[in-house]
């Protein structure tokens, strides 16, 4: 059995662990565009991602100067309902779908599935969804995730689609040998603010639920009383646990070097094929995205973002050219993963105390 203090230790390693697996699994957003247009090969293109991802941690900290993302995740159960079982059920049943949906190429969200599974955990401690289980989930913080299920795919394919339009229409003078060179070496720069905004939103989301367990031991737990007084409790753990946001992004640009290599074929030929310059186009679209998610402090999906910029580019060439069988296929992914993570982690805190594991 765990006490307390070694099961909020097994939570941490737990949550490393999938931070980790967050960047193998969601390494295809960033890398996807920049290999199958052959401008870097797979092994230059995930040290570049990778590299992004961690120049991230000093972008959020020294020029945002904070962690909203993180915060809305620590924040999407009401703290009455938070346990240190609520979030280690959460977390396993995470780790589980996301390597299930590695194993099987489907570009999921590894950011819907952690809130799944700490919302699935919460209703199971409360003893499902009765009167008390309806007041599990912080409505302020889980809508606008919700919403940003369809929105941000769609706002990606916007981008994708305008910019698409506009390149075209400014190049279409442009020699084609030339044209396609000089994209070549803008989609590096495409490419790292994409991988930057990947960082900064994914990384974010392991901080959350790392901050969620810490504030609870503190404060109900240890009785600490400058926790309990604290009037932000998530940025006075930033500050004295400031070695967990470093190590979040450290540990998300390792997954993101060992790459999801299903998920990059998935994501780089079977929607659409496309060219530097759409390349581009996607790049940017997703990145545009996801820095706007990240300023409202809402954690969006990486891979519903590329994948709805990688369709915007596109239907700019023509509707006819994107697999809409294979995007089908993919959004009814997305709509499964919260409440496929939910179950699953209902399954594990119920598992945990048939053992007695959370005692």
């Amino acid at each position: 059995m765990f006490d307390l203090p070694l099961l909020l230790v097994l939570i941490i390693a737990l949550a490393f662990i999938f931070d980790y697996i967050n960047g193998f699994h969601d390494s295809a957003n960033a890398i996807t565009n920049v290999v199958s247009t052959k401008v870097l090969t797979p092994f230059q293109a995930v040290l570049w991602a990778a590299s992004f991802n961690f120049l991230a941690f000093f972008i959020s900290k020294y020029l945002i100067g904070e962690f909203k993302v993180g915060d809305t995740i620590a924040k999407a159960v009401h703290e009455d309902f938070i346990t240190l079982e609520v979030i280690f059920a959460g977390i396993c049943a995470a780790i589980i779908w996301n390597l299930i949906t590695w194993w099987f190429g489907i570009p999921s969200s590894s950011s819907h599935t952690l809130i799944g599974g700490f919302i699935g955990a919460a209703i199971a401690h409360a003893g499902g969804f009765t009167e008390a289980g309806q007041q599990v989930i912080n409505y302020s913080k889980v809508i606008p995730i919700v919403v940003f299920i369809f929105f941000a795919p769609f706002l990606g394919m916007f981008f994708g689609f305008l910019l698409t339009l506009i390149t075209v229409n400014i190049f279409k003078n442009s020699h084609p040998t030339k044209a396609k060179a000089w994209f070549k070496r803008i989609q590096l720069v495409s490419s790292a603010l994409f991988s930057l905004g990947h960082g900064g939103n994914d990384a974010q989301k392991v901080m959350g639920i790392i901050g969620a367990a810490v504030i609870f031991y503190h404060v109900k737990i240890a009785g600490h009383a400058d926790w309990m007084t604290s009037a932000d409790q998530f940025n006075h753990f930033v500050d004295e646990w400031e070695w967990v946001p470093f190590t979040s992004f450290v540990i998300m640009g390792l997954g993101t070097m060992s790459g999801g290599w299903k998920i990059v074929r998935t994501m780089g030929s079977k929607i659409t094929k496309i060219s530097p310059l759409e390349g581009v186009n996607a790049d940017m679209a997703g990145a545009i995205t996801l820095y706007i998610s990240e300023f409202f402090g809402i954690p969006v999906s990486t891979t519903h973002t590329i994948t709805g910029s990688i369709v915007g580019v596109g239907a700019a060439r023509r509707v006819s050219a994107v697999r809409w069988g294979v995007t089908i296929n993919l959004i009814w992914a997305w709509i499964l993963t919260i409440p496929v993570s939910a179950l699953i982690a209902v399954g594990t805190y119920h598992f945990i105390h048939l053992f007695n594991l959370g005692a």
